[in-house]
């Protein structure tokens, strides 16, 4: 890549200071030019429409539309610019719910900004970038038996266990560990497999095809 054409890179991420210190780090890097960034979902498919982009590095749990919802929007949209999920999270079904969505890379956000260097890079040139968890991640997966109907992941199980015992999504995010954000997205995918509108409908349609014990 020349540098009278750099890559032109979004940051999506809904902290300010980690946009902030990825833009920096792009300025680093001759090839590689911070050209936006957004703080939300929306914000993001909003500047797709604005800047001349090429690879975008999108937080994945986020307020209101969250990364795997942005990225599938962007893919549909612009299906020119790459997509490369850049989170703190490594559950299964985030890894596997962007890269359906149409991500080409998937990193963790302790990657060395080499690593990341060279995956921005490699998904300009249609190249994957996966880490280490995530393979592992769509390993256990496809290597898990599927779940009757509805394919819920073990985590999405396990969220769905809580919500029948009336757990709210704070009590849920404490007992398994994990955000708030994370139960939230569970949540919202739990709803959109059983094809419900809210909580307590998921819980019965649970108990009456007896997807809870």
């Amino acid at each position: 890549m020349s540098k009278e054409q750099p890559i032109r890179v979004m940051i999506v991420d809904d902290h300010a200071v980690v946009r902030s210190g990825l833009a920096t780090f792009l300025l680093a890097f001759d090839d590689l030019e911070p050209a936006a960034e957004a703080g939300s979902g929306e914000e993001a498919i909003r500047l797709c429409a604005a800047h001349d982009l090429d690879v975008v590095l999108m937080d994945l749990v986020m307020p209101d539309m969250d990364g795997v919802a942005t990225t599938r929007a962007i893919r549909e949209k612009y299906p020119h610019i790459q997509v490369i999920a850049l989170t703190s999270f490594k559950e299964d079904d985030l890894v596997q719910g962007v890269l359906q969505a149409g991500a080409i890379s998937y990193l963790l956000k302790n990657v060395t900004a080499a690593e990341l260097a060279g995956a921005i890079r490699a998904a300009h040139a249609g190249r994957p970038t996966l880490a280490p968890e995530a393979t592992a991640a769509l390993i256990h997966v496809a290597t898990q038996p599927q779940e009757l109907d509805y394919a819920l992941t073990s985590r999405e199980q396990e969220v769905l266990d809580l919500m029948a015992q009336g757990l709210s999504n704070p009590e849920i995010a404490g007992k398994l560990v994990v955000s708030r954000s994370t139960i939230k997205f569970h949540v919202s995918s739990i709803l959109s497999k059983l094809g419900v509108n809210g909580r307590t409908e998921a819980v019965a349609v649970a108990l009456q095809k007896n997807l809870v014990t």
